[in-house]
């Protein structure tokens, strides 16, 4: 017996078809759904553990500038440490210059050199005085020259003849020379190291 079909068989094989077809975009479309959810809980992800990693970085920093703040302040409580410390040694190396610049005058001074004022500012001494010769100054310089551990650089000022009024038991007025000199004083390390230095400051 012959069996002949006559359903549209046709539109049935294309409303499969087009189920497939429609089975499939909703396959593709989950599937790419997933993985975009995937990448974006992936990028979420990443971007807490770099937020994390920032706040971090920010909290070290700000530690770090707290200790730079902390060293720059003990740096310069170092330093004024330091200058207070070379002030008091300084103090310490110059409180006996006035004794050694009087006993080297004293020593240095010839005969017939009489000092009448010594003046100090810093390391210069302004010396003035009387001579009763100018070879008696000349012989104050050398000595200065050649023999001081303390002084040095003495030189000529200026020099003049004077007449001193004539005094009770004199027949005639004395002509003397004032005279003003002008000369360094070392530094007590360098003059510790000079000529005869440790003997005379001893």
């Amino acid at each position: 017996m012959i069996r002949i079909n006559l359903l549209p068989h046709r539109e049935a094989r294309r409303r499969q078809r087009q189920r497939r077809f429609f089975i499939g975009i909703g396959l593709a479309a989950a599937a790419g759904s997933m993985i975009v959810g995937l990448w974006f809980g992936g990028v979420q992800r990443l971007s807490q553990i770099q937020l994390a990693r920032n706040s971090l970085l920010r909290t070290e920093m700000g530690l770090l500038e707290l200790q730079i703040k902390d060293i720059a302040h003990l740096r310069a409580e170092i330093a004024g440490l330091k200058s207070r410390q070379a002030a008091v040694e300084e103090l310490q190396l110059n409180r006996n210059l006035p004794v050694h610049l009087l006993d080297q005058l004293v020593r240095l001074c010839p005969d017939g050199v009489y000092l009448s004022s010594l003046k100090q500012t810093e390391s210069l001494v302004l010396l003035t005085g009387l001579a009763q010769t100018n070879e008696r100054v000349s012989e104050f310089l050398r000595n200065t020259q050649n023999n001081s551990a303390w002084l040095d650089g003495m030189e000529l000022v200026e020099i003049k003849a004077v007449l001193l009024p004539i005094a009770a038991g004199l027949r005639e007025q004395r002509r003397l020379y004032e005279f003003a000199l002008r000369v360094a004083v070392k530094p007590p390390a360098a003059a510790a190291s000079g000529p005869g230095g440790g003997r005379k400051a001893a």
